[in-house]
């Protein structure tokens, strides 16, 4: 479903533009040092857009060094509560601002940031969320059903038209895939605003790999989604790496395919290492790739002809593969070193 187009920072979302990949920094915003490595770290894992919480004067300072320091990668305030912190961070440079209009406080406040963003020539992301949702909904229909959450969302997106502003995304969450899933398909059918799309809460690595992958795989194989979060307890990092497979797999963004073997007593490289490493330093690599790392001759290159490199172990050693064909034998130990470099010389890149 296509949407309008908005700008955050120097990206266009919506209105076909890629589905982009986001996260959100879990350090303590104050401790700059801390905040700008994870930041650093998530820029290098292919994060497009970062989201660092602003909850006090503090974190305000740190945002602001972090803006100075990276002014091209876009940049969103978390903003609970504060009208004052939301139109602060917007004057620090924040390239949008995320509030939950239903917890700022009350329409003037709400007016007050949309001001603020405007004159500034920002965005706003407007979020709503189950756990957040307004008392006179709430009573409407006594708990957060998917109507209430997306009646929630067409009336705050009605008042920031009003107010003359349409350079905003909204966001509709619940830690309920299925949930979360009904509400974004219904405001999708209503309003053409860009939709960041995530299952809130969704828990530890491995139960909230698959919630978010139930929640979200639904949503954007109809269309749905402009940007995306798979929240996690977990690395940030994680997150992002998560994102962009299920964007690969789901073929709306390319990248570089890592494919290996479940190992066995027969694995004669570190096949888990290799395959991780691979993934975080390649899987945001927007050129079409298929990497396989194989543990043996016999999970070697028969079974992965079809990719376009890898690498499998033998005793003490290695071969690199092209197509199923043979192209080199390496040491054991420098699997990893090898493996990279022809992946590098396939992406035309330079160490």
């Amino acid at each position: 479903m296509k949407t309008r187009v908005i700008k955050v920072g120097n990206l266009s979302i919506g209105g076909g533009n890629p589905v982009r990949v986001q996260s959100m920094t879990n350090t303590i915003t104050s401790d700059f040092s801390s905040t700008i490595s994870q930041v650093e770290k998530l820029r290098a894992a292919g994060c497009e857009i970062v989201r660092i919480s602003v909850p006090d004067e503090e974190g305000l300072g740190s945002f602001a060094k972090i803006r100075d320091r990276l002014p091209e990668l876009p940049l969103i305030a978390d903003i609970h509560f504060s009208a004052d912190l939301a139109c602060k961070s917007i004057e620090k440079g924040a390239d949008c601002v995320r509030i939950n209009p239903g917890n700022l406080g009350g329409i003037e406040k709400f007016s007050r940031v949309i001001d603020a963003v405007k004159q500034h020539s920002k965005a706003l992301r407007i979020g709503v969320n189950a756990g957040s949702l307004e008392k006179d909904l709430l009573k409407k229909y006594k708990h957060p059903t998917a109507v209430a959450l997306c009646e929630s969302a067409i009336n705050w997106v009605n008042f920031a038209h009003k107010h003359d502003f349409s350079n905003f995304k909204v966001s509709i969450k619940s830690s309920d895939p299925v949930l979360n899933a009904e509400a974004n398909l219904m405001f999708a059918s209503k309003c053409d605003m860009p939709l960041h799309i995530g299952v809130t809460e969704a828990g530890p690595l491995i139960p909230g790999l698959i919630r978010s992958t139930l929640g979200l795989s639904e949503l954007l194989k109809k269309g749905i989604g402009d940007t995306i979060r798979i929240s996690l307890s977990a690395d940030p990092v994680t997150e992002v790496v998560a994102g962009w497979e299920l964007l690969k797999s789901l073929g709306l963004r390319s990248g570089v395919e890592i494919i290996s073997c479940p190992t066995c007593s027969r694995t004669c490289i570190d096949v888990v290492g290799i395959a991780e490493k691979l993934q975080y330093e390649f899987g945001y690599c927007e050129k079409h790739l298929k990497v396989a790392v194989m543990g043996c001759v016999v999970n070697g290159p028969g079974e992965a002809k079809e990719a376009d490199i890898g690498i499998a172990g033998g005793k003490d050693s290695a071969v690199i593969f092209r197509k199923g064909n043979i192209v080199e034998k390496v040491s054991a130990r420098d699997a990893y070193s090898k493996i990279t470099e022809y992946i590098k010389e396939d992406l035309g890149q330079e160490d």
